[in-house]
């Protein structure tokens, strides 16, 4: 199971998987150029990165190549500039490497690839990289839709045994809502959901987010219209989130991780002594 994301904080792929880690709760980081640049200017504070006590380019990526378990390059086409470098150098520090064209596969092939990657050789630590977003830019959503599917197989895999059997069915009930709002969506959420959802939400450990989502992220766009035109509450969801990209899947998730807060108020369990 992928414990840490790292990469250098570019835009495209870099970004993406700084983004998916931080969607899961995964924990995430890797070494930026001096004065955290990129593209688009100064990498965004919400990424955890560390800065290079210099500017280059190179000399972050082989510090990312040298401090993961194993690095993934998701490209379109043969691999060039930065991508090419970060190929030949987990050849020189002899690290395990896997680089997925998008060419020649589709993304749940790659997926299947990439967790394959991950079993056979350990990797709790993955290095991420790719092109950046002015290079390709469906990139960002390319490497976000593997990595995301990979831990998904990989909670298929390891997933806990309270989260499997009918805990979820949730779609069978029958209120909605087209709550426009965060507040109105909670609101609806809290007296839909039954007590021992609730406390099973509330009492679930951050690092099981993950869990949390695949069980409930159909339940959440069905039952608040996200996959039906509720832009409104999608829009706020976005505010909240400042990404390269957003869509309603994310939007399920920003929703979960209020949801979980507000109901950690008074459904977390206490123990008595």
């Amino acid at each position: 199971m992928i414990k840490k994301i790292i990469s250098g904080g570019q835009t495209g792929a870099d970004r993406a998987a700084l983004d998916t880690a931080i969607k899961f709760n995964i924990e995430h980081g890797g070494w930026v150029p001096l004065g955290r640049i990129s593209e688009d200017g100064v990498i965004p504070d919400r990424y955890q990165v560390q800065e290079m006590p210099t500017d280059s380019y190179p000399k972050r990526t082989e510090q990312n190549v040298k401090g993961a378990h194993g690095t993934l390059i998701i490209s379109r086409g043969p691999l060039t500039g930065g991508s090419l470098l970060t190929q030949k150098l987990a050849a020189r520090f002899k690290k395990p490497c896997c680089h997925i064209d998008l060419v020649t596969i589709d993304e749940f092939e790659a997926a299947i690839v990439l967790n394959s990657f991950i079993t056979d050789y350990s990797i709790q630590v993955l290095n991420v990289a790719g092109p950046r977003a002015s290079k390709d830019p469906g990139v960002y959503r390319d490497v976000k839709a593997v990595l995301e599917t990979v831990i998904y197989m990989q909670l298929m895999e390891t997933g806990p045994e309270e989260l499997k059997g009918d805990e979820f069915l949730l779609l069978e009930r029958k209120s909605s809502s087209v709550a426009g709002t965060m507040e109105e969506a909670l609101a609806f959420l809290v007296k839909d959901l039954n007590l021992r959802n609730r406390c099973l939400i509330a009492n679930s450990p951050d690092s099981r987010i993950a869990s949390l989502y695949f069980s409930m992220a159909d339940y959440l766009k069905v039952k608040l219209g996200l996959d039906a035109g509720n832009t409104a509450l999608v829009e706020e969801c976005a505010k909240a989130e400042d990404k390269e990209s957003f869509d309603i899947e994310d939007a399920a998730m920003v929703i979960l991780k209020k949801l979980k807060t507000r109901l950690e108020k008074d459904h977390v369990l206490k123990v008595v002594k």
